[in-house]
């Protein structure tokens, strides 16, 4: 998210948010993960097994639709009541976790029950792009790929979104586009290596409306490192834009160099006189655009209430334009 909506877990919030956002809100906390390190995975690259053929799901007939939700990492129950509302099963759910974290196979496996595809946004709050190009955490990468393939389901990766933004460690404050690229080559090769092929790799930019304006090809690993485009970008109060002012200079930009699909893995409106007309008018962009295979919606609370309330206008409009037909599909069956 830009740092004019920054609301996800684990980040720290520039203090233009705090003069942006409506008066009241307040910012959240850093998180550094301290989950334990897994034990390494028992699995050889030898071992014999019919590794998951994610083709299928790269270029899908019908549209994504997913859901960022807190309590997902304990329990599938708010996915179920996100469903609920919206009359339809999400079929992608986000997992936040720092590059340092093990891999959480049971919430991923939990998800994939669910008929959602996991889709890991990975920090690296810590270490280093630098440091992690030069192979320092490589025993730690390959425990966490091996697990990955270890569960053998489709798992989507975005590594280091929002790396053309200056709020996050990784971002423009502290790195090159260079730094980047090796990073998420190194990453992609030690997956490689450990013949880890069920991943879907997401790179995901912010849009750079209204973010500082940032080339994004010398940020482009290259379309031999990556399967999708993600794209994040919120409506806000600040601005009043549409589906095609704030994701089309983007995607603009992006199809100098890559004719990869489009995700949307980061969108919400902020609460307002807008928002109902916000909501349908992303959900008519969506079902609209060929290049955009889908959206995930940011249903949290961080410095501004992004959730759809029950029984609301907004709710009741997602509702109506997600029951159409190029919404929603099953991908544990595809």
């Amino acid at each position: 998210m830009s740092p004019l909506i920054r609301t996800r877990p684990r980040i720290v919030l520039s203090a233009l948010l705090a003069v942006l956002l409506p008066a009241g809100t307040t910012a959240c906390t850093a998180e550094q993960s301290s989950a334990p390190r897994a034990p390494r995975t028992q699995i050889s690259v030898g071992t014999p097994f019919t590794p998951y053929d994610i083709r299928p799901l790269l270029k899908p007939r019908k549209k994504y639709i997913g859901v960022a939700i807190d309590g997902v990492s304990r329990s599938i129950a708010p996915v179920a009541a996100f469903n609920r509302g919206i009359g339809k099963k999400v079929n992608m759910v986000t997992i936040y976790a720092a590059v340092s974290d093990h891999f959480d196979s049971r919430g991923a496996r939990r998800i994939w029950r669910a008929g959602a595809i996991p889709l890991i946004m990975w920090e690296p709050f810590s270490p280093s792009l630098a440091t992690i190009a030069r192979g320092a955490i490589d025993d730690h990468l390959r425990q966490f790929a091996a697990a990955v393939r270890a569960l053998n389901i489709p798992v989507a990766i975005s590594f280091g979104h929002e790396m053309n933004g200056f709020w996050y460690p990784w971002g423009t404050r502290k790195n090159s586009p260079a730094d980047f690229v090796r990073a998420w080559r190194h990453i992609h090769r030690v997956f490689s290596e450990t013949g880890t092929t069920n991943v879907i790799w997401v790179w995901n930019p912010n849009v750079i409306n209204p973010v500082p304006r940032v080339a994004l090809r010398p940020y482009y690993p290259g379309d031999s490192y990556v399967d999708w485009i993600g794209l994040i970008g919120y409506y806000t109060l600040t601005g009043a834009h549409t589906f095609t002012t704030l994701f089309g200079p983007t995607m603009r930009q992006v199809r100098r160099f890559s004719d990869k699909p489009f995700i949307i893995t980061e969108t919400a409106s902020q609460p307002g006189p807008r928002r109902v007309r916000d909501v349908a008018d992303l959900l008519k962009g969506v079902a609209s655009s060929r290049d955009v295979i889908g959206f995930i919606w940011f249903n949290y609370r961080k410095r501004a209430d992004w959730r759809l309330p029950a029984r609301s206008p907004e709710l009741l409009t997602f509702r109506r334009y997600v029951a159409a037909d190029i919404f929603g599909f099953d991908p544990t069956r595809s």
